[in-house]
């Protein structure tokens, strides 16, 4: 247990122990003694003052004595200079340590950062990927649309000129019964213009004949009256035909504007494209940003490699240096407790 001080009066205590066992009170013993306290230049200048002290005259040391002082004080001066190199060789150890970690804290720092760079590029790569997706889906939903829309279209024209053609036959079939109806009508002017001119010429053979025009009359207002009701129903037949072509006429319309649509339609479509044209050189030039970021980070890597192989290097020569330190104590322990050892006997 270390003590708070040395006394000039525990030296000489031990001192006279040693001597009493028959054992030569050099530092290290004088020390032991101690319980291991006290500094070895202290009890040094103790024992020499004891030794001054004790001296009825002026004594001659003996050369082992002097010899062993000699030893004493050059392995107290080894042992601090090797302390204070161990000292140094740790400070320096420890600064190049904080500097390799503060190194290696940065690079960590900066592969984080590269890290989470990479992590957020490949979040917005596969957003990318994933709206582009989409965005193809879409456009084929719309091309779908858009040939169904077409054939649709083309059904609807064909009807409409299947439905344009009936009008003409009907239109044809109108103006045909309505010139035999002109014609009729004519000749039936001209037929009495005609039995006019015979009733002034005529008369006696007018009367003669009255009742076979009357029978003939009445034939020919039957015929006149069947032709005025074939007329009307050719007016209801167009009157019917008329109003479906103006329901094609209404149906092309909407064609139309479902033409107007599909093109509308399809300039979005053109629009949808040109976005994903845009979306995938995007994702390219994500992927090679993805490529410089990763070439960035080689050096970064090589360099924290390179910086732990000399950490390592450094903990092994601090580890060989206190070695080394404790194999110098361990001699100097020796030589320190050989002469003692060899005066035992003398006392």
């Amino acid at each position: 247990m270390a003590r708070s001080g040395l006394y000039k009066s525990d030296v000489k205590k031990a001192r006279e122990s040693l001597i009493a066992q028959s054992l030569y009170p050099s530092i290290d013993a004088v020390r032991m003694a101690l319980g291991n306290t006290g500094s070895k230049t202290t009890i040094h200048k103790y024992l020499k003052e004891l030794e001054e002290e004790e001296g009825a005259g002026p004594r001659k040391a003996s050369i082992s004595e002097a010899l062993q002082d000699l030893v004493e004080r050059l392995a107290a001066r080894l042992q601090e200079e090797a302390d204070e190199s161990v000292v140094q060789a740790k400070e320096a150890f420890v600064r190049k340590e904080q500097e390799h970690t503060h190194a290696s804290q940065q690079l960590q720092n900066d592969l984080i950062a590269a890290r989470e760079t990479i992590q957020t590029l490949e979040a917005r790569m596969s957003s990318e990927v994933a709206d582009h997706a989409k965005t193809r889906a879409a456009l084929q939903a719309e091309i779908v649309t858009r040939h169904t829309a077409e054939q649709q279209v083309a059904d609807l024209k064909d009807r409409l000129a299947e439905n344009e053609q009936h009008r003409k036959s009907l239109e044809d079939k109108h103006t045909h019964a309505r010139d035999a109806l002109e014609h009729y009508r004519q000749s039936v002017k001209d037929q009495r213009d005609q039995d006019q001119r015979r009733h002034e010429q005529q008369v006696q053979q007018v009367q003669a004949e009255l009742r076979q025009q009357q029978l003939t009359l009445v034939v020919k207002q039957d015929e006149v009256t069947r032709l005025n009701q074939e007329g009307a129903r050719l007016v209801l037949e167009l009157s019917h035909t008329k109003q479906s072509l103006y329901e094609q006429l209404t149906q092309g319309r909407k064609l139309e504007q479902k033409i107007e649509q599909l093109q509308s339609l399809q300039q979005h479509a053109g629009d949808l494209e040109r976005q994903l044209a845009s979306k995938i050189a995007e994702a390219e030039l994500l992927a090679e940003r993805m490529k410089e970021v990763a070439a960035q980070l080689a050096p970064a890597s090589a360099r924290a490699r390179e910086l732990e192989l000399q950490l390592a290097q450094a903990n092994a020569r601090a580890l060989a240096q206190e070695q080394i330190g404790e194999q110098l104590r361990v001699y100097f322990d020796k030589i320190a407790a050989g002469p003692a050892t060899a005066a035992a006997p003398k006392g």
